[in-house]
């Protein structure tokens, strides 16, 4: 991820798409190292919020090219267990989205939104709106808290 750091506010941007996609990596260490240079934070947040959000609707889009029969034959799950699991997601619809900021699970959500073919532009913004906030809270604790722990 060296090559990244070395990329400034692109390599941040690309390491915060490619950690939302099923590229399993924590765009948090992309976050906290940015700080650490220095950089600034208004960028960061936007930049880090972005890349992972386009990253989830690039996850959201691989679910939505899905179909049930490629899921019945290559992973062997029958169509009574995806209608079961349908069923959950559409209990809670677009606000699953929220989540998929979530480490491992949230890349899953992401994709069964796209797969069940919940509303685009609500999944969309409840993204945004969980990443904006994640990637706030770590900044925050940053700023209050790893200037003390590491100076």
């Amino acid at each position: 991820m060296g090559f990244l750091r070395d990329l400034g506010y692109l390599g941040l941007f690309i390491g915060s798409f490619l950690a939302a996609t099923i590229i399993p990596f924590s765009s948090e260490f992309l976050v906290i190292g940015a700080l650490f240079a220095k950089g600034n934070i208004v960028m960061i947040f936007i930049t880090a919020t972005l890349g992972n959000w386009l990253g989830s609707l690039t996850t959201y889009y691989i679910g939505y090219l899905g179909k049930w029969e490629w899921i019945e034959k290559w992973f062997r799950v029958d169509k009574a267990r995806l209608e079961r699991q349908k069923s959950k997601i559409d209990k809670y619809g677009a606000l699953l989205a929220f989540f998929v900021w979530l480490p491992f699970i949230g890349d899953l959500f992401a994709v069964a939104l796209g797969f069940y073919r919940l509303d685009f532009l609500k999944c969309a913004v409840y993204m945004l709106f969980g990443k904006a906030v994640r990637f706030g809270i770590w900044i925050t604790l940053f700023v209050i808290y790893g200037q003390r722990l590491f100076a």
